[in-house]
């Protein structure tokens, strides 16, 4: 192939088995540091350096400079997108990890993706948002007004969600669950309101969401078909 964009340079990135465990520390949306990464990858800190280098050159992570420290997060919301779709892919080929451990149930429940919300929460959320009417099916989602009425009623600025560059609403298609939740500002506002209203909060070993038995009672009243 002649023509468009060159793939084969980022799959390389992403084919290396400790960058690939890198990445996917980083799609909890966190800025984590060289050390944090190196243990996440099971490698050495120049190794990890070494990667973390070539994944900044390949447009793939950007580094934050906070005091002597260095921070190191996905470039931005297509490489977690790009990333989760992948996941899909090798789970639906079969290339699964054979050591799941305890996290495996919490994180196919609800877990962050980048900084929305995915799983099984994430893809009832997307669904049961639908069948309100409250955003639009198919494959470019919209917030409809009956939406921007029920989003304004939770506490979210509508306005300003429209306002950024980034789309509203935005499919992502989720690893476990292989249907799509919601991302765009409308999926990252939501997981940041469940925050808020202190329904839910991370797990800070993993990617997990949990939501504490109100929490959960709650979100099912808004969300579960």
């Amino acid at each position: 192939m002649k023509e468009g964009p060159h793939i084969a340079p980022v799959a390389a990135l992403i084919g290396d088995p400790a960058r690939a465990n890198m990445l996917a520390a980083l799609l909890a949306g966190k800025a984590l540091t060289a050390g944090e990464l190196a243990r996440e990858a099971g490698v050495s800190a120049p190794t990890a350096s070494s990667h973390l280098s070539k994944l900044a050159g390949g447009g793939l992570v950007s580094v934050v400079a906070q005091g002597r420290h260095r921070y190191f997060r996905l470039s931005g919301a297509d490489v977690a997108e790009m990333l989760e779709k992948m996941m899909g892919v090798a789970a639906r080929a079969g290339h699964l990890r054979t050591r799941t451990g305890p996290k495996a149930p919490a994180l196919r429940k609800a877990r962050v993706c980048y900084d929305h919300l995915a799983g099984e929460m994430g893809v009832a959320m997307l669904e049961r948002l639908v069948a309100q009417r409250l955003v639009t099916g198919g494959d470019v989602p919209r917030l409809t007004e009956r939406g921007e009425v029920a989003m304004a009623k939770l506490g979210i600025d509508v306005t300003r969600l429209k306002g950024e560059r980034r789309a509203v609403c935005k499919p992502c298609l989720d690893w476990s669950m292989r249907r799509h939740h919601l991302a765009g500002g409308l999926g990252a506002a939501l997981l940041e309101r469940f925050f808020a209203l202190r329904w839910a909060r991370r797990d800070r070993a993993s990617r997990a969401v949990v939501f504490s038995p109100q929490g959960e009672r709650a979100f099912e009243r808004l969300f579960v078909l």
